[in-house]
C-alpha cells in the first residue's frame, strides 16, 4: 500500500538533503518540501520557530528503512517522522509511486 512520511527540519538546506538521498536509494517517490511555523513545548520551554515540513511519497513496506536512514541524517535529537497509509487517490499516480520506490 502506498503511504505518506511527514518529516519536519529546521534549515531548508537539511530537508533537501535528506529528500535527495531518499530519492536517490529509492525510498521514496517524491517529497514536497513546505516551509511552516511551529509551536511547540520543548524541555519545558515554548518554542515557536520556522521549520520545513516533508511530505514524502512512498510504499508502505519502506517506512522502517526511511525511519532508520531519517534517524541517521536527521540533526534533531527528536526528529517527527509520522506514517499515514494513503486509502486512495489517483491510482496512476499511486502505481508510479510504487514503481519508483521498486514495487512496481
Amino acid at each position: 500500500m502506498e503511504a505518506i512520511v511527514y518529516i519536519t527540519c529546521g534549515k531548508r538546506e537539511e530537508a533537501e538533503k535528506i529528500a535527495q538521498i531518499l530519492v536517490k536509494e529509492k525510498l521514496v517517490a517524491c517529497v514536497n518540501i513546505h516551509e511552516i511555523t511551529s509551536i511547540f513545548e520543548w524541555k519545558e520551554k515554548m518554542e515557536k520557530c520556522t521549520e520545513y515540513a516533508m511530505i514524502c511519497k512512498t510504499a508502505e513496506e519502506n517506512f522502517k528503512k526511511i525511519e532508520k536512514r531519517v534517524r541517521e541524517l536527521h540533526s534533531y535529537e527528536l526528529p517527527c517522522i509520522i506514517f499515514w497509509r494513503i486509502d486512495g487517490g489517483n491510482r496512476d499516480f499511486l502505481d508510479w509511486i510504487k514503481e519508483s520506490c521498486g514495487f512496481g
